[in-house]
């Protein structure tokens, strides 16, 4: 895919709302199957997590797209999902070969303009065995007040920053960095939240795996759309430390070398429990390959800040979300994971197109 028609792509992939994001997807894949969420939309309108398969129902290999993971980065993986159908990519597949897509997993973020879900958890932190005792995060614990400080006057922000910058100074940036993102299991309404019971997010996707029998394949090729990590419009491939040193081997050979993995030391994200290749690992072990392609937006801060104001939004003033102030802090989010340039959205496409190509030729080579 050549630059030009990348740019003539990018009005019929990304859309400006999550109803937008739907219908479109919805006509591309008209046969879809539909798994309604109990939360409803900004204006009282029904969500769901929409789910289309292509190819023979009992393909050996499978390719599994999924969009919304955090709900605002869904613009993007709609967007990849679009173009993905666009270029018949599944009218191609070798044999017994298929493709699912998940659009809108977190359909309550997507439609909200919020990373986490409609109980406040972040998904990607959410895939811990809840039966087990739950990781620990002491420095989340040190810093949780002024991570999301319980007012946003400029008194209470400033004395905020300056202990985060006195914990960074104290400890190094790898551990401020592993506090304030690496998840916690204690403080709901907080940053990274990974939750205490599964959500219902999560409860779909088991139920979407369950159905089309994904446990049952030889070789399962995930790829997991984020924003928001890394340079302006760069697509990292991100693998997690659940796969460990097998799983990023088997995503090079797959992706080649611009693959990263926190085992190696070359991601932009840190070592995280609770993400979603967690569940992949527990479900298919070595006969799956996880990637998190992920799309950098604007500096880290700038998402850290827009994620703080959205989650003081929410627990302290909830009684204010569709007020000006509250339409401006979900915009301030949307606008961090979903730059609205049109040289970013080319970017995506065209670095989106290049991984499905090598994802479906992959799977090719295991017929």
């Amino acid at each position: 895919m050549n630059l030009d028609i990348a740019q003539q792509c990018i009005p019929s992939c990304f859309s400006d709302t999550y109803l937008e994001a739907r219908n479109k997807f919805l006509q591309a894949a008209p046969a879809s199957q539909a798994y309604m969420c109990s939360a409803k939309g900004p204006s009282g309108e029904d969500l769901f997590t929409d789910v289309a398969y292509f190819g023979p129902a009992n393909a050996e290999r499978l390719l599994v797209l999924v969009s919304a993971t955090h709900g605002a980065e869904g613009y993007t993986g709609s967007a990849a999902q679009l173009l993905f159908l666009g270029a018949k990519f599944h009218e191609t597949l070798a044999p017994s070969t298929a493709v699912l897509i998940v659009h809108a997993l977190n359909c309550y973020g997507f439609s909200w303009d919020r990373r986490v879900t409609a109980e406040g958890v972040d998904l990607n932190r959410n895939f811990v065995d809840f039966a087990e005792p739950l990781p620990q995060n002491p420095g989340y614990e040190e810093l949780a007040e002024h991570l999301v400080p319980a007012d946003l006057s400029e008194e209470s922000v400033c004395r905020a920053d300056a202990a985060l910058v006195a914990y960074q100074k104290t400890h190094g940036e790898l551990a401020f960095n592993l506090a304030y993102a690496g998840g916690q299991y204690s403080r709901p309404g907080g940053m990274f939240y990974g939750g205490n019971t599964p959500t219902e997010a999560r409860r779909t996707l088991e139920q979407i795996v369950s159905d089309f029998d994904v446990d049952r394949r030889e070789q399962v090729v995930i790829l997991d759309y984020h924003t928001g990590l890394g340079p302006y419009g760069y697509g990292e491939l991100q693998c997690e430390l659940s796969s460990g040193r097998a799983g990023y081997e088997r995503a090079q050979k797959m992706f080649g070398a611009s693959v990263t993995s926190p085992v190696i030391g070359n991601s932009s994200q840190v070592s995280i429990p609770g993400t979603m290749d967690e569940y992949w690992q527990r479900l298919l072990g070595d006969r799956h390959t996880y990637v998190g392609p992920e799309f950098g937006t604007y500096p880290r801060r700038n998402g850290w800040l827009a994620q703080r104001k959205d989650l003081w939004l929410f627990k302290y003033q909830p009684e204010a979300v569709e007020s000006e102030l509250g339409r401006q802090i979900r915009k301030g989010v949307k606008w961090h994971y979903y730059p609205q340039a049109d040289d970013w959205k080319e970017m995506v496409l065209w670095r989106s197109h290049q991984v499905h190509r090598q994802a479906v030729e992959a799977l090719a080579l295991f017929a």
